[in-house]
C-alpha cells in the first residue's frame, strides 16, 4: 500500500512538472492526511470527534512562498469530507480548493483524494479545514508560510512562533446539533466552551487542568500566528499586562502597529509579536465572544491559556486576567478592523485597481421563508434562511466546477444579479416583512477574464442586523473602504484608502454597515464567497464566481486530476 502511494504522488509530481507548474527552485511538501474518529474529552465529557490524523487541532503544516503541498486525504471516518485551504489563491487550479459542491464533489468514506496546494504570493499565517456541513468545528489547523529562501521577516526574527487556534467545543455530537437546528428552522445551540489551541482554559468548569500554557523568556519577542475556527462568533483576543503589535493578516503583512487587543472574525488569520517584557510571572492570555444582537444567545465566558515567564518566582494565583472590550463594543471591533494597512513598502508592493470595470453591490441578509405547518424556530413560527442579493443559495448535487469545465446543462444558473433585486433603505428600521423572504436558487455571476472588480458588500438590518465575515475563495482582495449605514456611492468613494489598504481573503462587514473591496479577476475558474458564520451558510448566505478563461496560456483554467472525487 505504501508502494502503491509513493508510485501515485511521483506520478502527480511528473503531471506537475509537464504542465509547467512546478517550478524547479520549488519545494514539495508531502503530507498524508487520515480523516477518522477520535475519543476526546472536555469538560468532564467524551465523545467521538472527526480529526485529521487524531489530532485536535490537526496538524501545523509548514511551508515557504511559493512552494507546493502533495496532501493525500484519506477518508476513514463514517461521513463525507473535503478540505480547503483557506487563503490559498490556487492559480488556475480550483480543483483542489476545497468547498462542496462548489470545486468538488466530498470524498466519500473509503475513498481517497491526492489535493495539490500552489503556493504563489501567500506570505504569514493562513489554515485549512473542513468545507462540508459543519465538520470543520474540529477538522482544522494552521497552514503557515515563511518567507521564500534567501528573503526575511520585515521584521526581527523572534525567538519562536506559536501558533494560536481560537475554536470552540460542544458537549454533543456536531453533526446532531446541525441536524436538529436545520430541522427545527431556528438557531443552532450555542456551543459549551470555546478553546485556544484545544483547551477550554480553567475558567470554564470541569476544566482545571486543560489549559494550554506558553513558557516564555524575559526580553525575548514571540510571533504569535492566531487564526479564528470558532463556528459562528468573531472574538477579542488579549495578552494581560502586554500590547500586541499587529504584522500580518491573512499570509500577507501590514504596517506595524500597537494594541491591546485584537478583533478576529472567523475564518481570518492575525499575526502578532509579543514581546515578553513583563515582570517574571504567570499572564493569561484571553479570548470572548463579540456579539452585536441582542436576543441572540452566545458563550460569554472567557477562554484562557497562561503565559508563563522562565525563571524562579511566585507566580501570582490565579494569573492576571486582560482586558478585553465589553462583548457588545461594536466600536471596539469596527476601530481595530479599520487599522490594518498593507506594508507597501518596496519589497512588498501593492497593486490596488484603480480602473473599475464592474461594480458590484451585495447585499448580505438574514432572512425567513415560510414553515409548513408554522411551527418552526424562527420568528412568527417561520423557518431562518440568509441570502445575498436576496438569493438564497441551494447547493447542487454535482460540483459547479465539473458542470462549468465539461458543460453539464441543468446544475447552476449564471444570472446572479450584479446589484440588489429591490432598493429600500437597507438598514433601516422596522423593514416590512415581505423583504425577509428570499428566493432559492442555484446561481454564479460570471467575470471576464481581466476585469477590475469593485464589490460593495452591504449588510442590512432585516430581523436586526448583524456581522458578516464575508471569505472569497481563489483570491485575496484590497479593502478599501467601510463604514456604518448605507454605502453612498457618491461620498463614500472619496474616502477611499488607494494606497495602502490592506490584503485579505476576510473581511467582517460591520452590523448594518458596509466594506468595499477591490481585486482583478485574474484566476481563471469556480470561487466560491460566503459568510464564515456557520449557521449564515447553512441558511444559504453564499454565492459563487465563474471567472472565464483569459486568451494567453498561463490564463487558462488547468485540466482536472485524475483522481476528482465523484458524484
Amino acid at each position: 500500500m505504501r508502494l502503491k502511494m509513493k508510485i501515485f504522488i511521483q506520478q502527480i509530481i511528473v503531471f506537475l512538472f509537464l504542465l509547467g507548474l512546478l517550478p524547479a527552485h520549488a519545494f514539495v511538501h508531502r503530507h498524508r492526511f487520515i480523516i477518522k474518529e477520535a475519543p476526546y474529552s472536555k469538560l468532564c465529557s467524551s465523545k467521538n470527534i472527526l480529526t485529521v490524523n487524531g489530532q485536535f487541532p490537526g496538524p501545523v503544516i509548514y511551508a515557504n512562498t511559493g512552494d507546493t503541498l502533495v496532501v493525500n486525504v484519506q477518508n476513514d471516518g463514517t461521513q463525507n469530507i473535503t478540505i480547503h485551504w483557506h487563503g490559498v489563491k490556487q492559480p488556475r487550479y480550483p480543483w483542489s480548493d476545497g468547498p462542496e459542491f462548489i470545486t468538488q464533489c466530498p470524498i466519500r468514506p473509503g475513498t481517497n483524494f491526492s489535493q495539490r496546494i500552489n503556493l504563489s504570493d501567500e506570505e504569514g499565517t493562513l489554515w485549512w479545514h473542513a468545507h462540508s456541513d459543519w465538520s470543520r468545528a474540529t477538522v482544522n489547523g494552521a497552514l503557515i508560510i515563511r518567507p521564500a529562501n534567501k528573503t526575511n521577516y520585515p521584521f526581527p526574527r523572534p525567538a519562536a512562533e506559536i501558533p494560536i487556534i481560537l475554536g470552540e467545543w460542544w458537549k454533543s455530537d456536531v453533526q446532531a446539533v446541525v441536524n436538529e437546528f436545520l430541522a427545527s428552522g431556528g438557531d443552532a445551540n450555542k456551543s459549551d466552551a470555546f478553546l485556544i489551541n484545544g483547551q477550554p482554559g480553567d475558567l470554564y468548569p470541569c476544566s482545571t487542568n486543560d489549559t494550554f500554557k506558553l513558557t516564555v523568556e524575559k526580553d525575548k519577542t514571540y510571533l504569535l500566528r492566531i487564526v479564528n475556527a470558532v463556528m459562528n462568533n468573531l472574538m477579542f483576543f488579549s495578552v494581560a499586562n502586554h500590547q500586541l503589535t499587529v504584522v500580518g493578516t491573512d499570509g500577507a503583512y501590514v504596517k506595524p502597529f500597537k494594541s491591546n487587543y485584537i478583533t478576529i472574525s472567523p475564518g481570518e488569520t492575525i499575526d502578532v509579536l509579543l514581546e515578553a517584557n513583563q515582570n517574571p510571572n504567570h499572564y493569561y492570555m484571553g479570548a470572548k465572544a463579540y456579539n452585536s444582537v441582542v436576543g441572540v444567545d452566545f458563550d460569554n465566558i472567557t477562554t484562557t491559556a497562561i503565559i508563563q515567564y522562565r525563571g524562579n518566582y511566585t507566580a501570582s494565583s490565579p494569573p492576571i486576567l486582560p482586558n478585553l472590550p465589553n462583548f457588545d463594543d461594536t466600536n471596539a471591533s469596527f476601530n481595530f478592523t479599520r487599522s490594518l494597512k498593507s506594508l507597501a513598502d518596496k519589497t512588498h508592493p501593492i497593486n490596488v485597481p484603480l480602473n473599475i470595470t464592474t461594480n458590484l453591490l451585495f447585499t448580505f441578509s438574514v432572512n425567513t421563508l415560510p414553515c409548513e405547518d408554522e411551527s418552526c424556530g424562527g420568528p412568527n413560527g417561520d423557518r431562518f434562511a440568509a441570502s445575498v442579493n436576496n438569493i438564497s443559495f441551494i447547493l447542487p448535487r454535482i460540483d459547479i466546477l465539473e458542470a462549468y469545465y465539461k458543460n453539464i446543462q441543468g446544475v447552476y444558473e449564471d444570472e446572479f444579479p450584479s446589484f440588489p433585486p429591490l432598493n429600500f433603505n437597507f438598514t433601516g428600521g422596522s423593514l416590512p416583512v415581505e423583504l425577509q423572504r428570499p428566493d432559492r436558487r442555484t446561481e454564479v455571476h460570471v467575470l471576464e477574464y481581466g476585469t477590475n472588480v469593485e464589490i460593495v458588500l452591504q449588510g442590512t438590518s432585516l430581523l436586526g442586523g448583524v456581522d458578516h465575515p464575508i471569505h472569497l475563495h481563489g483570491y485575496s482582495f484590497y479593502v478599501v473602504g467601510a463604514g456604518f449605514g448605507n454605502f453612498d456611492k457618491d461620498k463614500d468613494p472619496l474616502n477611499y484608502n488607494l494606497v495602502d489598504p490592506p490584503l485579505q481573503n476576510t473581511i467582517a462587514v460591520v452590523r448594518n454597515g458596509w466594506a468595499a473591496i477591490r481585486f482583478k479577476a485574474d484566476n481563471p475558474g469556480v470561487w466560491f464567497m460566503h459568510c464564515h458564520l456557520e449557521r449564515h451558510v447553512s441558511w444559504g448566505m453564499e454565492m459563487a464566481f465563474i471567472v472565464k478563461d483569459g486568451q494567453g496560456s498561463q490564463e487558462k483554467l488547468l485540466p482536472p486530476p485524475p483522481d476528482m472525487p465523484l458524484c
